[in-house]
């Protein structure tokens, strides 16, 4: 294996969850490839076409020669556009082809990792035509793929994996984002701190400390006296994080202390994935 170590727990993670969706969908009749996920607009062969347009774009492979229909009204800003153009193209494709070309997709990207040699730093495309490191691209991916694992999980009554070593990317992710949540999204009062506190599969407790200068760091130390408290489990954080559900339809599963306001506006804010 000549992949750096610092890139090998998101290619890990990466294979745990690719692995997951090949098997959850390998069975599928027809008919529950058009299944509503909570990932909003896409159904689950939408999500499984996703999934196979980042890897083959990672493996360098043209995009789709294909226009989108002008009836997509979810499909609003470039990024939506641009990620929309993968799903639609495979929109008609029956269940044998999706797996076909899933299996297909897994066989190459394992190869590409099994001799990817170069250093984490090194500059490579992205979306949009974006320039990333390959250690951000890889890390984003291992997100990425992970969330849509849930999102089929979620549209076909198959709960599981909220451990696995996609998770635990997810949890690095979606922690680093907390300091923008609370300080510039939700404009917490300077001087403060903010506590969540997260149980289940996933835990962890952490602090976001908003200077005088209103900017947020993250901090593993709980804090004495929070502005406010949010406490919930670790599938709810990772919902609302993703913008896969609304506070309201959890306010049973978040317990607040504090400033209510300021809780409200933190949740109301909370989705940080395009």
């Amino acid at each position: 294996m000549s992949l750096h170590p610092t890139l090998q727990p998101y290619a890990d993670a990466w294979t745990h969850s690719i692995e997951a969706i090949s098997e959850l969908v390998q069975p599928l009749v027809e008919a529950d490839w058009n299944r509503r996920t909570p990932c909003p607009a896409w159904s689950v062969r939408d999500v499984v076409s996703h999934v196979m347009g980042l890897d083959s774009e990672m493996l360098g492979d043209p995009r789709p020669i294909h226009a989108l229909p002008r009836d997509l009204f979810h499909v609003v800003t470039d990024h939506q556009r641009y990620m929309e153009l993968q799903v639609d193209a495979r929109r008609h494709h029956t269940a044998p082809e999706m797996t076909a070309e899933l299996e297909y997709l897994i066989i190459r990207r394992n190869r590409q990792l099994r001799n990817e040699s170069r250093d984490p730093g090194t500059k490579v495309r992205g979306p949009l035509g974006t320039e990333l490191t390959l250690e951000e691209s890889m890390r984003r991916h291992a997100f990425d793929v992970w969330v849509h694992e849930q999102d089929l999980r979620t549209a076909l009554g198959r709960p599981g994996n909220l451990d696995s070593p996609g998770a635990h990317v997810a949890r690095d992710v979606l922690l680093a984002e907390l300091p923008r949540v609370v300080a510039e999204r939700t404009d917490a009062p300077r001087s403060s701190a903010v506590v969540f506190d997260v149980h289940g599969p996933v835990e962890f407790l952490r602090t976001v400390r908003v200077d005088m200068q209103g900017r947020g760091t993250l901090e593993a130390v709980p804090a004495l006296g929070p502005a406010a408290t949010l406490a919930l489990d670790w599938e709810t954080y990772v919902r609302l994080a993703c913008g896969r559900v609304a506070p309201e339809a959890v306010a049973d599963r978040v317990k607040t202390e504090g400033d209510p306001e300021l809780a409200a506006a933190i949740l109301r804010n909370f989705a940080v994935t395009p």
